[in-house]
């Protein structure tokens, strides 16, 4: 994974981006969570480069490649074994890869966990439904969802990543 400090720049174009977006049909998080997903992008534009493109389907074009970026706030840094998830109710979306953050509460810094191809990251993830006790974390699922441990993405993609300019960390 790859630590960013999140500038001010990057705070003030994500909390504008949220006010404009509102909250979003079947939200889990009801708005709350909007100004992390686009510090998500904010972050995943600052590692690999990127068109910004707010679609249903995608957030950012990266060499031809529709990547949908997928952000969970914490309060703690990540671990390998956490789980990345993406709401069952986004399976249709019509993009090639995801990409998936993790931000801190307060919105200093933010990690890049990592990258999976979306058919590859759907026949590896465990599904899980709403209610359901997830006990690789001691989680009561809010929706249902499939879940991946980070230790499971990609940390490079051919004709995404520059493995040159990607400095790792665990």
């Amino acid at each position: 994974m790859i630590k960013i400090d999140i500038t001010d720049s990057m705070r003030k174009t994500a909390h504008t981006k949220s006010k404009e977006m509102g909250v979003l049909y079947k939200s889990i998080t009801r708005g709350k969570g909007n100004v992390f997903g686009f510090l998500g992008e904010e972050i995943v534009r600052k590692v690999l480069g990127g068109e910004d493109h707010n679609t249903r389907d995608y957030d950012l074009l990266v060499n031809n490649k529709k990547i949908d970026v997928k952000t969970k706030k914490t309060s703690v840094t990540p671990k390998s074994n956490y789980e990345c998830s993406v709401a069952d109710v986004t399976r249709k979306q019509d993009c090639d890869y995801f990409a998936f953050v993790r931000v801190l509460n307060d919105q200093s810094v933010g990690w890049f966990l990592g990258l999976k191809e979306r058919d590859e990251y759907y026949n590896e993830a465990v599904y899980l439904t709403k209610g359901e006790h997830d006990p690789s974390n001691n989680y009561f699922v809010k929706a249902n969802c499939y879940n991946l441990p980070i230790s499971s993405l990609d940390q490079t993609v051919d004709g995404i990543t520059d493995d040159s300019k990607l400095v790792w960390v665990e």
